[in-house]
């Protein structure tokens, strides 16, 4: 039965539609189904993203597409409150795309971050989810994301009243070797080299909190399908085993980052 979470406020904050999913799909589904108040923010609209099929956008209205796909992913969840930030995507790092003016990596620090600390005090969040420092596979929206979502949650905390709690969301090292190594073993060519695998994601050790999400991985699975443009039918990930992927996407990880001392929430749920 799902506890009830009808008091609790939660601001997620992203770099691209579909990284909510992958990152913290789980978690998001189950504080929906429990009533929490829950607000995604999407910093870019995934401009330079994958395109899985022609059929489905072109790179000039891929943008567009990709809110279409992302609004669809939250009814899924069950995330009514969604608002973009409307940067372009920066690509990855050292592409061309880095030095387009409207790059998120190239935001104004202090306007997103005032922005963000406003949503904080207006939705009155309790929890703020966000990308770990590494962003993940070093994307440089992913990071600068983290940079302006932990400032914006110093921004608004009260040393002498309410402070949110953030948490990163992590993608430890360890489970980055077991994507691998499945893939591997069945002859699937990952999407991340070997010799990279070992620098990939959050440190083991930074982990604070483990959640089995497995009752909502196939709402978390169902989102993630909204995202058509970034899902390949013979992408690296779609040919794992439909047990495989339950398994891997059953468990999210998560590092308590601040207030210091602060008790872990996420933990109790």
């Amino acid at each position: 039965m799902t506890a009830n979470l009808s008091r609790l406020s939660v601001l997620a904050c992203f770099a691209h539609p579909d990284d909510e999913g992958f990152a913290s799909g789980g978690l998001l589904a189950m504080l929906a189904a429990g009533g929490a108040r829950v607000t995604l923010v999407c910093a870019t609209n995934g401009d330079v993203g994958e395109i899985s099929d022609p059929s489905l956008a072109t790179p000039e209205n891929l943008w567009r597409v990709r809110q279409e796909e992302l609004r669809s992913a939250m009814a899924i969840t069950g995330v009514a409150d969604l608002r973009f930030l409307n940067y372009r995507d920066s690509g990855m790092d050292g592409w061309d795309d880095n030095n387009h003016p409207n790059a998120y990596c190239n935001a104004d620090a202090d306007v997103v971050v005032g922005n963000l600390a406003g949503v904080i005090a207006e939705v009155n969040a309790h929890v703020v989810l966000t990308h770990d420092p590494s962003g993940g596979y070093g994307h440089p929206d992913h990071k600068t994301m983290c940079a302006h979502a932990t400032a914006a949650v110093e921004r608004a905390s009260d040393p002498d009243g309410f402070t949110p709690l953030l948490y990163y969301v992590c993608f430890p090292r360890n489970v980055f070797r077991r994507w691998w190594q499945e893939m591997t073993d069945r002859g699937i060519t990952p999407p991340f080299a070997v010799d990279a695998v070992d620098s990939l994601g959050t440190p083991d050790d930074e982990v604070t909190t483990t959640m089995d999400v497995s009752p909502w991985v196939e709402t978390k699975l169902a989102s993630l399908a909204c995202h058509r443009t970034q899902i390949s039918d013979d992408g690296p990930f779609s040919q794992l085993p439909e047990d495989v992927v339950h398994t891997l996407m059953g468990t999210e990880f998560y590092q308590l980052v601040m207030p210091p001392g602060a008790v872990d929430l996420l933990a109790g749920l």
